[in-house]
């Protein structure tokens, strides 16, 4: 076989399946595709777990070595993403139990369905100011998604931002697909009630600091 780029994998010019079968051959450079492939992933899949930006990454590289591991055990009759997402829960799940953490992720609920809350457009082309209030959203976003507890937003964070079928996120979490569209309802309801809290903050659409200053010297300028 002719050798691999290893920037393939941003053209997904190679199967997941060709990588794993070439690497379980001898050519183990080739794991780095499987890692730029699914590191977003498997990173907000923890994230949702944990907020600890070094313990998720040393979860990560557990995840990855047990994988990696495990490689010539993976069987085709599912996606090798799937495969390692469940790797990182059972390493997550296993850390959050030696530090007493261990939240009950399992607790039968009704079934109901709600509309998702709110869409940010990912517009490359927004100018300064627009960029700035993307980012601070963003922000506002991911410290609301944080207050969620731990059951919910890991049902969340794997729907509406990894976009991962009901299903999928039912058979990693060990729940029926009414439980998980339970836990999604709850969440997005609990989001919508936090960020209407935060619309109600006396400093929301505040005039001031530089905003202000830059109005008194357009002013003052001026006369």
């Amino acid at each position: 076989m002719e050798p691999i780029k290893i920037n393939e994998y941003k053209t997904h010019k190679i199967s997941d399946v060709d990588v794993i079968y070439r690497i379980n051959a001898g050519e183990k450079e080739l794991y780095e595709i499987l890692l730029r492939r699914n590191n977003q992933k498997l990173f907000r899949v923890i994230r949702s777990y944990i907020n600890d930006y070094e313990e998720i990454q040393d979860i990560m590289q557990n995840t990855y070595l047990k994988a990696y591991e495990k490689l010539h055990q993976f069987k085709n009759n599912s996606q090798f993403s799937t495969w390692l997402i469940r790797i990182g829960i059972n390493e997550t799940l296993a850390r959050l139990r030696t530090k007493g953490k261990h939240h009950n992720l399992y607790v039968s609920e009704n079934d109901s369905n709600h509309k998702q809350i709110i869409e940010i457009p990912d517009n490359h082309l927004l100018n300064p100011e627009k960029k700035m209030i993307r980012q601070e959203a963003k922000q506002i976003l991911e410290k609301t998604i944080d207050l969620l507890d731990v059951k919910y937003r890991t049902v969340y964070i794997m729907r509406e931002v990894e976009g991962m079928s009901i299903a999928e996120i039912a058979d990693f979490m060990g729940l029926t697909i009414s439980n998980v569209k339970v836990r999604l309802h709850r969440a997005k309801g609990m989001m919508k009630t936090e960020l209407y809290e935060l619309s109600k903050h006396p400093d929301i659409f505040e005039f001031g600091y530089s905003k202000c200053d830059l109005l008194v010297n357009k002013v003052m300028n001026r006369i």
